[in-house]
């Protein structure tokens, strides 16, 4: 992998990972509800699933498929000890570089993830080429405007505090990116929606508590490896203000993506040229003649 692709320390997530494997129950209601917002569209398909990979999934996904049928579940995670304690048959693997042969799974399932991982075209590549014919993938990934109000308040402390800005939360994808990422690793009938999961704190370091339970640290290679000032954690709470309840609105915003492995049972789209009305009547239109301009418009 080219030295540019390289956003993420690996090695410091799996790290991370390996910490928070005991942790887990902390954190299981947001990570369950996420699953369960993401499991949802598999209520939209009469399609069984036999033989499931869920990455990362850190214990609510497997029990999830199984509930709804799935027989066998592979629950991989660059963690060994997240691996452990998923639920499925475990896996320690990397998800820039899947071990498996094509054909392998006829679900795959990736809840809050792959936004560790440094090529994600490429290993939505690899997660497609595992799949059999007609098999789903169901992704969710952190969007764009999750935990931007710590983002903000961490920026203004530092800038504060000394010159410079250190990246100190992860960069997160936007909706219009999901779409293209999926047609670019080849799935058919791509679809990337969004899902708000509304998450409430009663004070910001239960905040940073449940962060670093769920192996959330930050992970960006071109964070600053100084030991930050003493006042900047202080400084950045101390600006993220209570709502009129009394607590701190902090929603997960997630981005969704749906696609499935290219099959020969799959809608195609309708040879060009094989339409039996025409768009002008559609319309209730006249149309021009080839070669011809309509009149100017004054």
């Amino acid at each position: 992998m080219a030295d540019a692709m390289q956003v993420f320390d690996r090695t410091l997530v799996r790290r991370r990972r390996d910490r928070a494997a005991s942790r887990m129950a902390g954190v299981a209601p947001v990570l369950e509800a996420a699953a369960e917002r993401l499991l949802d569209r598999l209520d939209d398909t009469t399609r069984r699933f036999g033989h499931a990979l869920e990455i990362g999934g850190r214990g609510a996904v497997a029990p999830a498929l199984r509930a709804r049928g799935v027989g066998h579940v592979v629950s991989m995670d660059l963690s060994a000890r997240m691996a452990g304690g998923a639920g499925g048959l475990p896996l320690a693997a990397d998800e820039e570089w899947l071990p498996f042969a094509p054909g392998s799974f006829d679900l795959v399932v990736a809840n809050l993830s792959l936004h560790w991982v440094n090529d994600l075209p490429g290993a939505l590549l690899q997660i497609r080429r595992a799949m059999a014919p007609d098999g789903l993938f169901l992704a969710s990934l952190p969007a764009l405007g999750t935990l931007q109000p710590l983002r903000e308040a961490l920026a203004a402390a530092e800038t504060a505090l000394r010159d410079g800005l250190s990246p100190r939360i992860s960069p997160f994808p936007e909706l219009r990116d999901g779409a293209a990422l999926l047609q670019r690793a080849g799935f058919a009938l791509p679809v990337a929606d969004r899902e708000t999961l509304p998450l409430r704190y009663r004070t910001p370091l239960a905040l940073l508590h449940d962060l670093r339970a769920a192996g959330e640290g930050n992970a960006v290679l071109a964070r600053d490896p100084r030991i930050p000032p003493r006042a900047l954690f202080p400084m950045a709470l101390a600006a993220l203000r209570p709502d009129a309840q009394g607590t701190l609105p902090m929603p997960l915003e997630m981005l969704v993506l749906t696609g499935w492995a290219p099959g020969p049972d799959q809608p195609k789209p309708a040879p060009r040229g094989s339409a039996n009305a025409r768009l002008a009547d559609a319309l209730g239109t006249v149309e021009q003649p080839a070669g011809e301009r309509p009149p100017p418009r004054h």
